[in-house]
């Protein structure tokens, strides 16, 4: 009985071990590309129209080049004056990016000689309206249940920092890597200064990147 039971601790701690040791010595990489939201036509606009439906086709071009000068000028009259009785088209586009647009951008930094950081970190806005944090060239000390928060400290260096003024924007995808984290609607970019790497079961700082 004895012996099982030391079987068991055993294989625990060897188990907890291989959870805590092993994210050191292995790497999990992310490559995603940045997202572009496209806005599709509304069908109750009806169909697109272009320049040629705004001017009547009363000639073809080689009618025209089969024309006098005299004949010319005679056609385009008429085609002028049909083109002034039609009634204006009105066009109302709303002026807005319609490729996500940088609100600031930082570089991650290790936090202390154990736990490094690298790359950029970037605050994009979409042109749906949403935000998101992309990781490009990114790499970080890999460990246990590492999350992405996005912290109201401008320039967090330790723990401290980071306190309860944040917000999590899910698990770490990878710890190298291109990799992109939405922004939960509602919360306001500008109450935030900088994204931070951190291990949610220690409450250590892994990796930060001031916003600028």
């Amino acid at each position: 009985m004895k012996r099982l039971i030391m079987i068991i601790v055993v294989v625990l701690v060897l188990a907890a071990g291989w959870f805590f040791v092993s994210p050191l010595f292995i790497d999990r990489t992310v490559d995603e590309a940045l997202p572009i939201a496209v806005t599709t036509p509304d069908p109750a606009d009806g169909p697109a129209t272009s320049p040629t439906d705004r001017v009547p086709a009363l000639l073809s071009r080689e009618e025209v080049l089969a024309m006098t000068p005299a004949e010319r000028e005679a056609a385009m009259a008429k085609v002028m004056e049909a083109s002034a009785a039609r009634p204006d088209t009105f066009m109302d586009e709303p002026m807005g990016p319609s490729v996500p647009v940088v609100v600031a951008s930082g570089r991650f930094k290790d936090a202390d000689v154990v736990h490094k950081g690298s790359g950029d970190a970037t605050l994009y806005a979409l042109p749906d309206g949403s935000h998101l944090v992309r990781f490009e060239n990114f790499r970080v000390t890999n460990g246990p249940a590492l999350h992405v928060y996005l912290v109201e400290h401008p320039d967090p260096t330790e723990a401290s920092h980071v306190g309860s003024a944040f917000v999590d924007l899910g698990r770490l995808k990878g710890n190298v890597g291109n990799q992109n984290y939405p922004i939960p609607a509602g919360v306001d970019v500008d109450d935030y200064g900088s994204v931070v790497i951190w291990c949610q079961l220690f409450g250590v700082l892994f990796s930060p990147a001031a916003l600028n």
